[in-house]
């Protein structure tokens, strides 16, 4: 696929074989198409490692987050659990957001967590709504551990960015679709992957190996939980596709 803004005449131009396509970059059609070149162009170029929260890099893409807090903010859980800590920007993120809102807190899981990211997190003024926990995500004493720090009939939400690999967010899904109730979310982030395949850091097995094909395993095979974007509280232009790089990625229990 070939795309050409063209920003005199305020149109866009799709490409794909022999099938070319114009827009008006004012309709929804035309956003959308330059928004996915703009998101080719923002993985190649390593835009979301240009970041940070509080004083701790996020590596997210803003419109994400953005997003993402409306869901909080909607939901108000009580817990928010994230696997893949890295930084810790997101975690101080989140942390931010309950503190705003004077309740809450976030329990971080990694396999991994490098000694100056952890004594940066414990030394930043939102630890106090973080606990961190230290092995695979998905690893029975590691889901025991997360299950101590939830107190009965607390709301949670999830939110998975750890190993993107298909089955390991497959096991994460099975894992923590457990832990949230009718109406909460599993957040699957980064199914970006496929459309980024080709570009810089990735591999040939992207197409498929990745967590928005997880997704769709997990919610056909699993009844209780569906694919749904969340409402738009406010939205006055032409935008109906997201401009994100977790396509698929918000799994909600229905049952």
């Amino acid at each position: 696929m070939i795309t050409i803004i063209d920003d005199e005449t305020g149109e866009v131009t799709v490409k794909s074989g022999e099938t070319e396509t114009r827009y008006s970059l004012a309709t929804s059609e035309g956003f959308a198409a330059a928004s996915r070149a703009w998101l080719r162009a923002t993985w190649d170029a390593k835009y979301v490692y240009a970041f940070s929260w509080m004083g701790r890099p996020i590596i997210q893409l803003p419109e994400d987050m953005v997003r993402l807090q409306e869901v909080i903010w909607d939901l108000k859980p009580d817990v928010l659990v994230e696997t893949g800590v890295a930084h810790g920007g997101s975690l101080i993120f989140y942390a931010s957001l309950f503190e705003a809102m004077g309740n809450g807190r976030v329990i971080g899981v990694d396999i991994e967590i490098r000694p100056h990211n952890r004594a940066a997190i414990e030394a930043h003024p939102m630890k106090k709504r973080i606990e961190l926990i230290e092995g695979s995500s998905t690893a029975p004493e590691v889901l025991d551990s997360v299950k101590g720090l939830i107190k009965p009939g607390e709301k949670v939400l999830v939110v998975l960015d750890s190993n993107h690999t298909k089955q390991h967010v497959l096991d994460e899904l099975r894992a923590y679709g457990e832990l949230i109730e009718v109406g909460s979310y599993v957040v699957a982030t980064d199914g970006i992957m496929a459309q980024v395949k080709g570009g810089p850091r990735t591999a040939e097995d992207w197409d498929w190996n990745n967590p928005q094909t997880a997704v769709h395993a997990f919610v056909a095979e699993d009844a209780r939980f569906i694919v749904e974007e969340p409402k738009w509280p406010f939205n006055e232009g032409a935008v109906t596709e997201r401009v994100t790089y977790w396509p698929d990625a918000f799994v909600k229990r229905i049952a």
